[in-house]
């Protein structure tokens, strides 16, 4: 279907003209002239500024009616690369992709956030720079950084901010520590966010209002609204994990509160609850291996939890009217029975109107929701307009 002809509110720039090819679709220059209002001359120019910065290749020529085809020009994803790290508690992905995503060379270790961040950081560029090696791509290929951290993360500075589960991290200076060795822009925001960025983009496009929860060490929501990804004030919207669960039992919690969602349903806590009935067992990976092998107090201990995730994610559907509730995290390999009883208490507690049309299901995307949401971000910074006007000024 031909796409709508539209006269844009300013001049369009080469960063704003970027923009219209970055789905990756060949155009011509006179396609971009419809789309923008531009003159031709001032299309032939932005193209050519495109061009010469290597982020725009020729993609062939398009069909013609009578006389020379005209040629057609497109994102070229490949030029330059990203890394991309996920850091949750006790694990560290990496991944270097190209701008559109495509992964290209990966790496998952266990590595604990408690070691605090020179340690982990310095493992961080280890890792980026033998990931860059194993692509095929040299430093001077790197874009920018995408991190997520399994905290609560000021967004503009990268810094995280009281993280509950990351001693010697608070306002640490992510950013400066990692490019000190790796001489790009750095992109830092909480980890769920970007799980939430990652199952939105590659798996829920066309989705304006998703949430993604991740049931693991902590649970956290990611909330994509209108499209976009919402942070809060503070960098701390989505902390769910640290809402008092209606009802439940005063577990004191790592933040100090008790009563708290990560208190009586997170991997550990389930861990704890199953150890109490004689199952020893000590993490959330530990909790899903029973469940697997059809334990039914382990079944029973994570359907519960779900309903105890169920009666907090209920407020949120009434507040922010979700379409789709994506589960992820390690405890969601549990399969169904976090799922079940998610879903029993959220259509229970939520007004009618409110799930009318939802969705929750289980991720698509897996562990891999985390660096694909980095590898997102920093794309997404490096290929803004201003960035791209930046670029080629």
């Amino acid at each position: 279907m031909d796409e709508p002809t539209r006269a844009p509110s300013r001049p369009a720039g080469a960063g704003e003209l970027f923009q219209l090819l970055r789905d990756g679709r060949p155009r011509t220059r006179s396609d971009l002239a419809a789309r923008t209002g531009q003159t031709r001359s001032t299309i032939a120019a932005r193209v050519d500024q495109l061009l010469a910065s290597g982020l725009v290749s020729p993609a062939g020529e398009a069909g013609s009616t009578g006389g020379r085809p005209p040629a057609t020009f497109a994102f070229r994803p490949g030029a330059r690369v990203v890394l991309a790290v996920d850091l949750g508690a006790t694990h560290a992905r990496l991944a270097v992709t190209d701008l559109a995503g495509s992964v290209l060379a990966e790496h998952d270790e266990q590595l604990a956030i408690s070691a605090g961040p020179h340690v982990v950081l310095a493992r961080v560029v280890e890792i980026g720079e033998l990931l860059l090696e194993r692509a095929g791509r040299p430093v001077s290929d790197l874009a920018s950084v995408g991190v997520g951290l399994p905290g609560p993360v000021e967004h503009s500075t990268g810094r995280p901010v009281n993280p509950p589960i990351m001693p010697g991290w608070d306002d640490a200076d992510v950013p400066g520590l990692l490019s000190d060795h790796l001489p790009v822009p750095v992109l830092v925001d909480n980890d769920v966010n970007l799980m939430a960025l990652g199952e939105h983009a590659t798996q829920w496009p066309t989705v304006d209002h998703l949430l993604y929860v991740k049931v693991s060490t902590g649970i956290g929501v990611g909330i994509i609204s209108d499209g976009s990804l919402r942070r809060g004030a503070q960098g701390a919207a989505g902390d769910l994990g640290h809402v008092a669960v209606p009802g439940g039992a005063n577990k004191p919690c790592s933040c100090g509160n008790t009563g708290c969602l990560e208190a009586l349903a997170s991997g550990p806590a389930i861990a704890a609850t199953l150890t109490a009935l004689g199952l020893p067992t000590r993490t959330g990976a530990e909790v899903v291996a029973l469940v697997h092998a059809g334990d039914p107090d382990a079944a029973r201990a994570v359907r519960e939890a779900g309903r105890r995730i169920g009666a907090v994610l209920a407020t949120c559907v009434n507040l922010l009217n979700p379409s789709v509730i994506v589960v992820g995290g390690q405890v969601a390999d549990a399969g169904d029975h976090l799922l079940s009883g998610i879903t029993e208490v959220v259509h229970a507690r939520s007004l009618p109107l409110a799930t009318q049309h939802l969705r929750i299901v289980g991720t698509r995307t897996g562990a891999a929701a985390g660096v694909l949401g980095a590898s997102a971000m920093a794309a997404g910074h490096v290929l803004s307009a201003s960035a791209i006007d930046a670029l080629v000024g």
